[in-house]
C-alpha cells in the first residue's frame, strides 16, 4: 500500500473514532451526577467485604476480575505479535546454520550494538547522572504501586509501566549496553509468560477452594494492612510483573530493530 493510501486509511478510521468518542461523550451524565447503581452500590460494600481501601482495584482485581485477565492476556498476546514480526523482519528465524556462522552473526551483532552504545553515549552528562540517580526511585515507585494496590491509587498496571520505566532510563542516560544486560531477553519473556500464568493460576486457585474462578478466597486480613485484600493484592503483583516484562519487551525489541538495521525496513 502506498503512503497516500495508508494515510487515508488512517484518516478515515481516525475520523470513524472521533465520532464515536463525541458521541460517547455526549452521553454522559454532568459532573457530579453519576447514577450508575453498579459504582454505588460498591462505593458502599466494596471496603467491609474485602478489607482494601483502594476500591478501583477492589474492583479490577476481584469484582471483575474476569475482564482484567483479558485486558492482560490482551498485552501478552500484543507483545508476542510484535516480537515475532520484528524478529522476522531481522532475519532471526534463518533455520539451521552451522555452528561457525551461528558464532559469526553473534560476533557482528556485538560490534554492532557496541557501536550503537557508542553513537548513544554522546548524552550530556548532566542526562546521563540524571537518568542513572532516577534508576534506583524509579525501581521503589514501581514495587511500591504493584504491591500496594489494595490500598493506595495505583495497582499492577501502573507499577509495571513504572519498572520498565527504570530501564528506559538507562538508555536516556546514554548505555544502551548497560540496559540490554539489566534486561536479559529470555527473563523478561519469562516474567511475563509468568505474570500471565500466575493471574490464572490464582483465579483456578478459587476452583480449587471449592467455589468459582477467581473467588477471593485467601484471608482479607485487616483494613489498611499490607496483608489485606486477598487475593487483590496477588493479582495487582502478578501483572506488574507481567506488564513491566511486557513493556520491556516490547522497547528492547524495537530498539534492536532500529539499532542493528540501522532503521531500515
Amino acid at each position: 500500500m502506498s503512503p497516500r493510501g495508508r494515510l487515508t486509511l488512517f484518516g478515515l478510521g481516525a475520523m470513524g473514532l472521533a465520532v464515536l468518542l463525541v458521541h460517547g461523550l455526549a452521553g454522559l451524565p454532568d459532573f457530579g451526577h453519576f447514577h450508575g447503581v453498579y459504582g454505588l452500590l460498591l462505593a458502599h460494600v466494596a471496603v467491609p467485604e474485602r478489607q482494601a481501601t483502594d476500591i478501583v482495584n477492589s474492583i479490577t482485581y476481584d469484582y471483575r476480575g474476569v475482564d482484567t485477565m483479558g485486558e492482560e492476556f490482551i498485552l501478552f498476546a500484543s507483545a508476542i505479535g510484535l516480537v515475532i514480526v520484528l524478529r522476522q523482519l531481522r532475519g532471526e528465524h534463518r533455520g539451521e546454520q552451522a555452528d561457525e556462522d551461528k558464532s559469526q552473526d553473534a560476533d557482528e551483532r556485538r560490534g554492532q550494538l557496541a557501536s550503537a552504545d557508542r553513537r548513544h553515549s554522546e548524552a550530556s552528562v548532566a542526562l546521563r547522572l540524571l537518568g542513572l540517580v532516577l534508576v534506583g526511585p524509579v525501581l521503589v515507585l514501581g514495587v511500591y504501586f504493584a504491591s500496594q494496590g489494595q490500598l493506595t491509587p495505583g495497582g499492577g498496571f501502573q507499577g509495571g509501566v513504572i519498572l520498565a520505566a527504570a530501564l528506559i532510563l538507562v538508555y536516556l542516560a546514554g548505555r544502551y549496553l548497560a540496559m540490554a544486560r539489566l534486561r536479559p531477553i529470555p527473563l523478561v519473556e519469562l516474567a511475563e509468560g509468568l505474570g500471565s500464568a500466575g493471574y490464572a493460576a490464582i483465579g483456578v486457585g478459587g476452583l480449587i477452594a471449592g467455589s468459582k474462578f477467581l473467588l477471593n478466597f485467601l484471608p482479607q486480613g485487616s483494613m489498611s494492612n499490607l496483608l489485606s485484600g486477598g487475593t487483590i493484592a496477588l493479582l495487582s503483583a502478578v501483572v506488574g510483573v507481567e506488564v513491566a516484562g511486557a513493556f520491556t519487551l516490547v522497547f528492547a525489541e524495537f530498539m534492536d530493530q532500529r539499532l542493528l538495521t540501522g532503521g531500515q525496513r
